[in-house]
């Protein structure tokens, strides 16, 4: 455990360079918020893209530095990296997520403030699952692209995802027209929508978990067996 808080002291360093870029999408983020009057809720879910999106710079540090071959000098395995790599994704998604549901209200109280005529009420349960689908949609990404940058490198790997992430789109949206159109399945959302709000945090942690953990063991598999680390 001790190698592997190394890791990340090593990484967060490397993403110390982001504060002021942080901070410029920050305010351009309450900017778009305050823009119409439902861009608010998408806070979370920038935020949470935002600061994943972020994490998977340290990749392009790494190869551009041909870090790996350095760390692996030291009394660190594979599989440490690997695990290292994943927590900071998982947690910078997360603290992503915090802080957009946080600071979405006291955004709108400020709003509410200076446009007395146009109050804005905060349904904290569609927060909730705003920030959910967030975190959810950034770490379907993050489960497809991390595997693909150890595969083919940090550049070719994001090339690689896009492809996949589209034919996955494709795919999904030609079974959907292919079971409500074709087969004549008639879809009940009122049943749908009383499904989620009862199961819905207990399915969506579930998926994360099963995600991370598949992506998991592809990416070190693949980082295990090359032969030129």
């Amino acid at each position: 455990m001790k190698e592997i808080c190394g890791l990340i002291k090593k990484d967060m360093l490397n993403l110390s360079s982001y504060k002021i870029s942080l901070l410029v999408m920050f305010v351009c983020v309450l900017a778009i918020g305050g823009a119409g009057e439902e861009m608010w809720k998408y806070i979370p879910i920038v935020m949470t893209t935002m600061t994943g999106m972020i994490a998977l710079s340290t990749f392009s540090y790494d190869e551009n530095a041909k870090s790996d071959e350095y760390v692996l000098s030291l009394p660190v395995n594979k599989k440490e990296m690997v695990i290292e790599k994943y927590i900071l994704v998982i947690s910078m998604a997360l603290i992503g997520g915090i802080i957009g549901f946080i600071i979405t209200p006291i955004f709108v109280n400020i709003l509410n403030n200076i446009r007395a005529d146009n109050i804005i009420n905060v349904d904290y349960n569609s927060l909730l699952y705003t920030t959910l689908g967030g975190i959810f949609g950034i770490s379907l990404i993050l489960t497809i692209q991390i595997p693909s940058i150890y595969k083919w490198g940090a550049e070719k790997g994001r090339i690689q995802m896009f492809i996949l992430f589209f034919i996955i789109i494709l795919l999904a949206l030609g079974i959907a027209y292919l079971v409500t159109h074709n087969l004549g399945i008639n879809i009940n959302e009122n049943a749908i929508n009383a499904f989620f709000q009862k199961f819905g945090i207990a399915i969506v942690i579930c998926l994360l978990i099963f995600m991370y953990y598949i992506s998991y063991r592809i990416s070190y598999k693949v980082f295990k067996n090359k032969s030129n680390i």
